[in-house]
């Protein structure tokens, strides 16, 4: 058996940290805005699909520390349900995927070209997750920088004196 679910999209809004009840391990949610094709007309229109993000321990305080509404993201992770009950007792089931690895979707240089693009995705959605979690923790910091520093490097041109392939 497989189960296993590759996403890339925009977050919807800020992700949310929060800690189990006893307080030691760190969770965090969030949804994914994912265009697909219209299937119905040839005008090559769009639906959304928003898909809830719930990732554990390290992945968690990754994702909010680097990441906040409207970031790309790639998350890779498996499908799960889970059944709960609302506060008016009603049985309900919840569809999400568990990252098991994260990454950016985009280079730092992309996402200052996007000038903090926020996406499109709000459509009113606040989650839907119960509350099996605590209050949610603030950490909000700028994106690392993986680009290549100008001027003073390490690195330096290899100078090409034969042309000649060296193996």
């Amino acid at each position: 058996m497989l189960n296993k679910a590759i996403l890339m999209g925009r977050l919807t809004r800020d992700p949310e940290l929060r800690y189990t009840p006893n307080g030691n391990v760190p969770v965090v949610t969030f949804t994914v805005a994912i265009d697909r094709r219209y299937s119905g007309g040839n005008s090559g229109e769009r639906q959304t699909d928003f898909i809830n993000v719930v990732a554990w321990r390290k992945q968690a305080e990754f994702v909010s520390q680097w990441f906040n509404k409207g970031s790309m993201i790639i998350v890779t992770g498996s499908i799960q349900t889970r059944n709960w009950q609302d506060k008016n007792g009603n049985n309900r089931t919840s569809v999400e995927v568990v990252a098991d690895d994260v990454q950016f979707g985009e280079t730092k240089r992309s996402r200052e070209a996007n000038a903090g693009y926020q996406g499109g995705y709000d459509n009113g959605y606040q989650g839907g997750y119960p509350n099996a979690y605590a209050a949610p923790q603030q950490a909000s910091r700028p994106a690392p920088s993986f680009d290549m520093p100008a001027g003073n490097s390490d690195f330096s041109e290899i100078s090409d004196d034969d042309g000649e392939v060296p193996f």
